[in-house]
């Protein structure tokens, strides 16, 4: 049963580099990476069942023991982003299927978009640090190619930053490798977190630590390393973005969150207080990017940044209930997020903009549009009983317990200024005067709802679920702060 451990990476890798083969035929294409996504779908859940019953499942490739050889380990947090992975990959590539121009899909569209969901999830899956580098460049390389699609100006422009400031983060990344395995020998995660215990080298460990928070922290989009995000996800079409903004910074932040509870828990006063002090400090200049701007999809991106700071908030406070809430605020991002890109490319489909001041009276012309669209905003913003309330709401509890007064007003405060820039484009683009031409008005966009409304029942779902969904994420954070049970997993005779 572990050889189904490895499913989620080696099926999009195979379906992609067949499709390669079939660049002229899309139709093709299309049921190819449909039947796959919708397969690797289900599967996740299965997948995610069986661990939850049955406890953590590890594949030792080429029946190499762990620590020597490749393993990959699926453990409840993994299977849980795997799950996430899949559901925004299946909305994003039915909502691409209906705004992709057949320009893009001839070059190579559909492999490069498997591609990047199987770097994805081999970064959720491996056990070791190396291939944690691996997997991410997988993701790295698709996603520098689905964000130059279209070739405009402005995308070559952007995605060359974007490229940069990524291959400055991998270089780093081979650094900090280089640098942890000359002092403990070992990039297995379960062996590191044994070899970490028993140095005494506190100060370098400590060096180590910050060198991969500043390398995951660029990717994650952590202040003050963020400033290539907003405009990087502005150019790419809609579907694409979604894809971005909803699933891959989450990548960076997962890499944090295990890394912190695994391999660097030796000196949490330092690191973890560090890792607090950003997600305020990225909580706060986020939102206010996102309050100056009056573009819909740049006020989408700056939400990215300043959302991510609630996360690593929980693993900053670092108890049960904390770390609880950042996983319960990871599922509620990634599907919120990719439904608000979504409706970006919806309302840019109408109206052939998404400046602010341009828009206006869609609420009267596409009502669906604007209401499933109003139950996003507000759910980012927090607001009971959707799931952005009770993910928050765990997170401002721990901090109260904690002591953390701070950034728990700092949490209040974004809280109320993301409410406000989510109701500007409601105002703006739904409300007041109809600015678009009657035959835009008339445009049918039933077959672009399709692939949203699931993510906005999602979150309503995991609002009204919120007691099972977050027993289910203290499972999780209990697992992580417990090594222990990983270890084991990973190092068994």
């Amino acid at each position: 049963m572990s050889n189904l451990v490895i499913l989620p990476i080696l099926l999009p890798f195979i379906v992609g580099s067949f499709l390669i083969l079939f660049a002229k035929h899309h139709g093709i294409q299309r049921f190819l990476t449909a039947i796959t996504m919708v397969g690797l779908l289900l599967f996740s859940f299965y997948l995610a069942t069986l661990v939850y019953q049955e406890g953590i499942y590890t594949l030792q490739l080429g029946n190499w023991p762990a620590p020597f050889g490749i393993v990959l380990v699926a453990d409840m947090f993994a299977t849980m982003m795997i799950i996430l992975s899949s559901i925004v990959g299946v909305a994003c590539l039915f909502f691409a299927f209906q705004t992709i121009s057949s320009e893009r899909e001839r070059y190579y569209f559909y492999p490069f978009y498997l591609f990047l969901i199987a770097g994805v999830n081999g970064a959720f899956l491996t056990g070791d640090l190396f291939n944690l580098f691996v997997f991410f460049e997988v993701m790295l390389i698709a996603s520098y190619a689905l964000i130059v699609l279209g070739g405009t100006k402005y995308q070559l422009r952007e995605s060359f930053k974007y490229v940069v400031i990524n291959v400055f983060a991998s270089i780093l990344f081979i650094v900090g490798v280089a640098y942890l395995y000359s002092v403990t020998g070992t990039l297995n995660f379960a062996d590191l977190a044994i070899r970490v215990a028993e140095l005494e080298q506190q100060g370098v460990l400590n060096v180590i630590a910050i060198l991969f928070l500043v390398v995951f922290g660029m990717k994650g989009a952590l202040f003050p390393l963020y400033f290539w995000l907003p405009r990087s996800y502005y150019g790419p079409p809609a579907a694409i973005a979604a894809l971005f903004g909803g699933l891959l910074t989450k990548v960076g932040i997962y890499a944090i969150i295990r890394t912190f509870t695994l391999i660097f828990n030796h000196d949490p006063s330092f690191t973890h207080t560090i890792i607090l002090a950003l997600a305020g400090f990225t909580m706060f200049f986020g939102v206010l990017g996102a309050v100056s701007q009056f573009d819909f999809k740049r006020i989408l991106s700056y939400h990215i940044i300043s959302q991510v700071g609630y996360m690593v908030m929980g693993l900053g406070i670092f108890t049960p209930l904390a770390l609880a809430g950042a996983i319960y605020y990871i599922a509620h991002h990634i599907i919120v997020k990719a439904a608000l890109f979504l409706f970006a490319g919806a309302t840019e489909k109408i109206t052939g903009t998404t400046e602010l001041k341009k828009m206006g009276g869609l609420l009267k012309t596409h009502p669906w549009l604007a209401w499933l669209f109003f139950i996003s905003a507000i759910s980012l913003a927090g607001i009971p009983p959707l799931s952005g309330f009770f993910s928050k709401f765990a997170l401002i509890l721990a901090g109260f317990e904690e002591g953390r007064y701070v950034i728990v007003t700092v949490a209040l405060i974004v809280g109320l200024l993301t409410l406000f820039s989510m109701m500007k484009i409601f105002i703006y683009a739904f409300w007041g005067e109809q600015k678009h031409t009657e035959q835009q008005a008339k445009m049918p966009i039933g077959k672009l709802l399709l692939p949203i409304a699931p993510l906005v029942v999602l979150t309503i779902v995991l609002g009204f679920g919120a007691e099972p969904i977050f027993q289910y994420s203290l499972q999780v954070a209990d697992e992580l702060l417990n090594p222990s049970v990983y270890i084991e997993s990973v190092l068994k005779e």
